[in-house]
């Protein structure tokens, strides 16, 4: 019972927390198709329109930089209500944000019928200055963080939940910071017609297989056949 009772629960709450995100990428979709027909009205596509000129314009960005903080405040807000420790939080925190962006990409197609391949480009983020890259690069963050949290709750279950070093969270945050830095740099030339010369696939797999080996090793230093009773 100390085993299927955690696990009941994790399920329950994980089942819950998916539902919470697969919402929150429809709202997001549902917003972008509206900025969609404020910023581009006759289709979105790369290069970008200078779309940051208009004082109108630069006054909804603002708006919508707020809008993608908020997000970020509702996601820590419900991961910090679903975990009952850190580990936990952390991988619920994971769990929204993963499923939340793939949504937002299904829900998306559903709507508007873009994107039309993965190979597709899109405006990520806006903090603190434009992410952009083909959505297949998010999206396969998005799985391998999917991964992440289910190895980190199975592993919550059992006796041996993963244990993380300070160094090793400096390590996570430097591959992220690599990850990120991938999306930023093609951001600013967006508007240009060789924006996609900008983004490096080499530097963004760099960062997604360090927080994957990294990963890995936590999770096997930490595995059963190396606890002590």
């Amino acid at each position: 019972m100390t085993f299927l009772q955690p696990a009941r629960t994790i399920v329950i709450r994980c089942i819950l927390v998916v539902i919470l995100a697969i919402a929150f990428g429809y709202i997001e979709a549902a917003v972008v198709v509206y900025l969609r027909e404020i910023f581009h009205p006759d289709g979105f596509s790369f290069p970008l329109a200078a779309y940051f000129l208009a004082d109108k314009s630069r006054d909804l960005l603002l708006v919508e930089v707020g809008r993608e903080a908020a997000t970020i405040v509702l996601i820590l807000s419900a991961c910090l209500l679903a975990g009952q420790n850190r580990r936990q939080r952390v991988a619920y925190f994971l769990i929204i944000f993963a499923v939340w962006d793939i949504f937002y990409y299904v829900w998306l197609k559903v709507l508007i019928g873009w994107p039309a391949s993965v190979l597709d480009w899109d405006i990520l983020f806006l903090i603190p200055l434009p992410w952009a890259g083909p959505v297949f690069a998010p999206v396969l963050v998005s799985v391998t963080l999917l991964i992440f949290a289910g190895l980190i709750l199975y592993r919550d279950c059992s006796a041996v939940p993963i244990k993380v070093s300070r160094w090793d969270w400096l390590g996570f945050c430097a591959a992220g910071l690599v990850v990120v830095i991938s999306f930023c740099v093609p951001g600013p030339h967006v508007s240009q017609t060789d924006y996609a010369t900008y983004f490096s696939w080499p530097l963004f797999a760099v960062g997604l297989l360090a927080g994957g080996i990294l990963f890995a090793k936590c999770f096997l230093t930490t595995s059963p056949d190396n606890s002590t009773p």
